[in-house]
């Protein structure tokens, strides 16, 4: 590990020590472990016309982890996908969107969780109105939140050419940064799922 990148991890331990971080992720649903040791497996592309290279560019980091996605999810996954077209950016930020949703709420819109909430974290990204995310209407609604996404991400200078968590983790300044990698995988296929349908 180069010193940047042992530095900036223990200071990001060091933060979540001192400072008493409670955000964290989510863990309902079912969560299956699949091994990664090949990080450049090709990625499931069950549509003609998907470049397989936009999806992971970089290859996986560690393992992976995949959930079962319902309906209400997949209406989600295409809503990302739909934001991301509005805003102009390609496939690969919708990879890193979804994955990131699937971190922060398994693709789930969630409202307030009472005593289970991280603050007044909602949403398809957990984004928090008191931190200037937008209201309570507005991230709970997945166009918005998702647009909100990017545009945060749009101003990560070169977040096309960084690990996913690295890009994600830029964007939503999560006490667990590392967490978003183990999604890319399901992420990328559900792109390659549903980006043309």
């Amino acid at each position: 590990m180069n010193t940047i990148m042992r530095k900036s991890v223990l200071g990001i331990a060091g933060l979540a020590v001192a400072g008493g971080l409670a955000a964290g992720p989510l863990n309902h649903g079912t969560t299956d472990t699949v091994d990664t040791r090949a990080a450049a497996v090709a990625v499931r592309a069950d549509k003609p016309g998907m470049d397989k290279s936009k999806l992971i560019p970089h290859g996986v980091q560690g393992k992976q982890s995949r959930i079962d996605v319902g309906d209400e999810q997949t209406d989600n996954v295409k809503a990302i996908i739909a934001a991301t077209k509005k805003s102009g950016m390609d496939e690969r930020a919708a990879v890193v969107a979804i994955a990131t949703s699937l971190q922060e709420s398994k693709l789930e819109n969630l409202g307030h969780l009472g005593d289970r909430n991280d603050h007044d974290s909602q949403g398809l990204f957990q984004q928090r109105p008191s931190s200037g995310w937008g209201t309570v209407e507005q991230i709970t609604d997945p166009e918005y939140s998702t647009m909100a996404f990017l545009k945060g991400l749009k101003q990560v200078d070169g977040w096309q050419d960084m690990p996913l968590t690295e890009a994600a983790q830029t964007v939503q300044v999560s006490a667990y940064p590392f967490h978003y990698a183990q999604w890319e995988r399901q992420a990328a296929d559900l792109v390659a799922e549903h980006w043309n349908s």
